[in-house]
């Protein structure tokens, strides 16, 4: 990581943080694979921001003449229906692109969730050390003591399933790695000179670690919450299957599959469609999350 290091009274970035910036920014470029996955998450977003404009039909109208309904490619299929038709007859096409709205706006608020507050736990535990320190850490031990879906379910069946109590769920679920992270880097730059400079001039300490400390932990913080999407778009997915996500009347990937698992021998594209968006979304989160990470990487400003 590079360690922006800003006098005592000003943390702008100069030119030194610009242009690791631009040598950054060339090397995910040079990373075909991670390219490729950027240009498929751009497509996802825009088919999720503009899905009443291009989904050719309402995703849950229904149309039992038309119910289950192949793939226009293969027999019996029509060009009215390219990815085909489901039990009741709504389109597959645009289901699965209303799918990716809620997919999106899940993983997306949940990682910002998780994100918000595991950075202002690591902040405070890795600068105050001592009974914050401890005390933020064992309250992180046990929540690490229970598995993040199985502790999402347990909560959900609790307050109830919905769009928002889905976000919030799974964003207080998932702070831990971030405050980690962040606590790790704090811990290492707190004793850095332009640290004790801020402290000596008599900064306060929520100045130091808003201009001075947060803007050195953005890189592990930006990668670590690309991978979280991903995490939460499964997580989603995984809730909505069981029932526990959002309402049914709300298009989502999860519920779709849950749907489709009873036509697998027979009318097998009212599953794989939304299972495959469902994977390429996550492997796409996936590849650019460790694009991001070998871009973070100080030795990758060398090559």
């Amino acid at each position: 990581m590079t360690v922006i290091a800003p006098s005592a009274t000003d943390h702008a970035p100069g030119k030194a943080s610009a242009g690791a910036g631009s040598v950054a920014l060339r090397a995910l470029m040079r990373n075909r694979l991670a390219v490729l996955a950027l240009i498929l998450l751009a497509l996802l977003l825009v088919a999720a921001v503009s899905a009443p404009l291009i989904a050719p039909y309402d995703p849950n109208a229904q149309d039992l003449l038309m119910r289950l309904r192949p793939p226009a490619w293969s027999d019996g299929g029509s060009g009215a229906h390219l990815l085909g038709t489901d039990q009741l007859g709504r389109d597959m096409l645009s289901r699965v692109i209303y799918g990716a709205r809620v997919s999106l706006l899940v993983g997306a608020g949940a990682a910002l969730l998780a994100g918000v507050i595991g950075t202002l736990v690591g902040l405070t535990s890795g600068y105050f050390g001592g009974w914050a320190d401890r005390t933020l850490m064992r309250l992180a031990d046990v929540q690490l003591a229970f598995p993040s879906l199985l502790l999402a379910l347990a909560i959900v069946g609790f307050v109830g399933s919905g769009l928002w109590p889905v976000i919030l769920v799974l964003g207080f679920t998932g702070w831990v790695s971030y405050a980690r992270v962040v606590r790790s880097e704090v811990m290492s730059l707190r004793t850095r000179d332009f640290i004790t400079e801020a402290r000596a001039i008599g900064v306060t300490d929520a100045t130091i670690m808003r201009r001075h400390l947060l803007p050195n932990v953005m890189a592990p913080l930006v990668t670590i919450g690309t991978l979280h999407v991903a995490a939460a778009v499964v997580a989603e997915a995984s809730l909505s299957y069981l029932g526990l996500g959002v309402p049914k009347e709300t298009v989502t990937w999860g519920a779709m599959l849950s749907d489709g698992q009873l036509y697998l021998g027979t009318s097998w594209w009212v599953a794989v469609f939304p299972g495959i968006a469902l994977m390429l979304t996550s492997l796409a989160i996936n590849i650019t999350g460790d694009a991001l990470r070998d871009v973070a990487d100080p030795k990758a400003y060398r090559r």
